[in-house]
């Protein structure tokens, strides 16, 4: 019930009448089905846990690897193209746009049996196709905006944004009109 609370605080789509498609948001059904992956992942029983969250990532385009640890809380907004790796650790009360990769930096630099994936703290917000990689550490509070590449610790309470785009003057520009050959 505190998966529901959080999307309906934290979507500001979620209101009147359309307080009850909460229950269609993929980012819903993508934790709760970690829950039991991950327990089942605890308990040690072989492959069901990996097979569960392959299964979640077909219905919902999520994929939570069942040793992810997640806090409680997590709100995915839209969900597409989450990425969360085996050794990451989520916090409470995290926000998640799409397209969010959590994620190791490759096998070359992250040993088998490593820590190899972020640890985000409580309250941070994730921005759209931010990507988090290797075994930093995101501080509470922290808001990290879209497009952003992570490859070291952010504090706490920290504000990052990538660069915006600025618009370059030149042959660019899209023509209809058919040359003559």
């Amino acid at each position: 019930m505190d998966d529901i609370r959080a999307a309906l605080r934290r979507d500001p789509a979620l209101y009147g009448i359309h307080r009850v498609e909460v229950l269609l948001y993929p980012g819903l059904w993508a934790v709760w089905g970690h829950r039991i992956a991950h327990r089942l992942h605890r308990w040690g029983v072989p492959l069901l846990p990996r097979l569960l969250s392959q299964a979640i990532r077909q219905v919902t385009g999520i994929e939570i690897h069942p040793g992810a640890v997640v806090g409680r809380r997590l709100f995915i907004d839209h969900g597409a193209g989450v990425v969360i790796g085996e050794t990451a650790r989520i916090g409470d009360d995290v926000t998640m746009y799409h397209q969010v990769t959590l994620g190791g930096r490759g096998w070359r630099r992250d040993p088998k049996g490593s820590r190899r994936h972020p640890t985000v703290g409580d309250r941070v917000v994730l921005g759209v196709g931010a990507t988090v990689l290797g075994p930093v550490r995101i501080g509470d509070d922290a808001e990290i905006g879209a497009l952003c590449l992570v490859l070291s610790d952010v504090p706490a309470g920290t504000r990052l944004r990538a660069p915006a785009a600025l618009p370059v003057p030149g042959r660019f520009a899209w023509s209809t009109s058919t040359s003559p050959n």
